[in-house]
């Protein structure tokens, strides 16, 4: 395939990181020399409410640190053997606009990928921008696939759900405990 840009943008929460996940980020480094990847929600104050989606800042739908996501990404990306001086990984206040340029290079293009409003709702910010974008797939919310509230919900639930995820994916989720810090979110309890 031909490299569409030297640099490209890539954004998402990855809360947990499953195979479709790596499929997108794979489809957007496949369209670049280097892939910069947002991780969306760092941290509390960097995560706002929006109408479009709003389950997405709510506390039990982010358990995971960015540093644990960077790690989950990081390892993902490598495992598929993407090197690693072709990516970078940095925060991405997706909802805070004014704040890409102290993260991301605004000149890079941007890859999406669209299911519902909430896609459809980040397009036309980009756009907006003036940021030059590519969708990479757009498909009804049916056709999505996996489900990263799907993959949270067995692990709380203690149901089966490596199959969803990539092999270093269920190793960190195993190591750093993630189903106990879930089924805590899940009664309220601090983490």
């Amino acid at each position: 395939m031909t490299r569409l840009e030297s640099v490209g943008v890539i954004h998402g929460r990855f809360q947990i990181l499953h195979h479709d996940h790596l499929r997108y980020l794979l489809a957007g480094k496949e369209r670049c020399d280097h892939l910069v990847v947002g991780i969306t929600n760092p941290e509390p104050a960097l995560t706002l409410p929006d109408p479009a989606d709003p389950s997405r800042s709510d506390p039990s739908a982010n358990p995971l640190t960015y540093y644990e996501r960077l790690i989950m990404v990081r390892e993902a990306l490598c495992g598929a053997g993407v090197p690693l001086e072709s990516f970078s990984i940095v925060p991405f206040p997706v909802n805070m606009p004014d704040r890409y340029r102290y993260y991301v290079p605004l000149d890079a293009v941007f890859f999406l990928t669209i299911y519902d409003e909430w896609g459809r709702k980040k397009r036309s910010l980009f756009e907006s921008l003036g940021l030059k974008i590519h969708v990479l797939w757009e498909k009804p919310r049916e056709q999505k696939g996996i489900s990263a509230a799907d993959v949270r919900r067995r692990l709380a639930r203690g149901e089966s759900w490596t199959h969803l995820v990539p092999d270093s994916t269920a190793r960190l989720v195993e190591k750093w405990k993630i189903a106990q810090r879930l089924r805590s979110l899940e009664h309220g309890e601090c983490s």
